[in-house]
């Protein structure tokens, strides 16, 4: 796994945290939101993450015009045998990029709903089976942008890290500049990882150490967000899950067969930050100074 970050990071120059939240949503079995303005780098980090971890990958760009059927696919007549056979869709990949995903209409959004939390798409009233490992990552343009749909609290909840890549230090995008062969570097990136392997590895996290203490740890920040007075409302039991899962893909990361923390507190911004509804304010920077503060507040264990 380090070596993925490694390698992933000799293409998105400078981001080696991003990376390595991005594989660690990975091994907790979750789902990736990208937020940012266009050209920093996220369709770079998606297509790089699926070479070196040798998963089939599918692209599926968001517009006004595109309809569900589009993602997950249809029922196609066959006039010789008199039949519909079913076309599988981009869905039917494991590493999914969802370009620009608030570019089209909530209809389509919720598309990815199911196959992202059941794993399966479901047509005409028959389900079918996505493969494993299974892992979306999403891009979304900020909402202050011409021709964006918000996403709803439902599709929000269902990716367990929101990320923001950002501008590169002067340095990282000096280097950039000086290459330009970001899509040569891409193409010959190879796998590193196979399906079977990441699977074997997600497992691996599942079986995490978390003591009691560290659960009550999960517990207090929960709470504190569902007693503040600046949120709509606070986490969910699902957001719950998400903190303590990442909290395990964390410490993996970090060699340990078990959590401590600092793990809490280094996914608490990418699990809880895109779930925090304000009452007041909605800015990106107005979510960090919530998990600043509930970082300050809540007693470590």
């Amino acid at each position: 796994m380090h070596r993925i970050v490694q390698t992933v990071s000799e293409v998105v120059l400078g981001k080696e945290q991003v990376i390595k939240l991005a594989a660690a949503c990975l091994l907790a079995r979750g789902h990736l939101l990208l937020e940012d303005i266009p050209g920093i780098g996220k369709t770079t980090l998606a297509l790089s993450l699926a070479r070196v971890l040798g998963l089939s990958f599918g692209r599926i760009q968001f517009t006004s015009d595109l309809m569900p059927a589009d993602i997950t696919g249809t029922l196609v007549f066959n006039s010789r045998e008199q039949t519909f056979t079913f076309r599988p869709g981009p869905i039917f990949r494991q590493l999914i990029l969802a370009d620009e995903i608030n570019r089209a209409t909530p209809k389509t959004q919720s598309a990815l709903l199911e196959s992202m939390g059941e794993g399966q798409v479901s047509v005409e009233g028959k389900s079918y089976a996505l493969k494993q490992p299974f892992f979306v990552i999403a891009t979304q343009n900020p909402l202050e942008q011409y021709g964006t749909f918000p996403l709803p609290e439902s599709q929000l909840d269902r990716f367990m890290m929101s990320l923001s890549i950002d501008y590169p230090s002067r340095a990282a995008e000096k280097a950039l500049l000086n290459r330009l062969d970001t899509r040569r570097r891409i193409r010959e990136l190879s796998p590193v990882l196979g399906p079977e392997e990441i699977s074997a590895l997600q497992d691996k996290v599942q079986r995490i150490k978390t003591a009691d203490p560290l659960i009550d740890y999960v517990l207090d920040l929960v709470a504190a967000t569902r007693r503040s007075e600046r949120l709509v409302a606070g986490l969910s039991p699902r957001a719950s899950e998400a903190l303590v899962m990442a909290a395990k893909a964390w410490a993996f990361l970090e060699g340990r067969d078990y959590c401590v923390p600092e793990d809490v507190q280094a996914v608490l911004g990418p699990v809880a930050g895109h779930r925090l509804a304000h009452i007041h304010e909605h800015s990106s920077a107005g979510r960090r100074r919530t998990i600043e503060d509930l970082l300050e507040q809540v007693p470590v264990p």
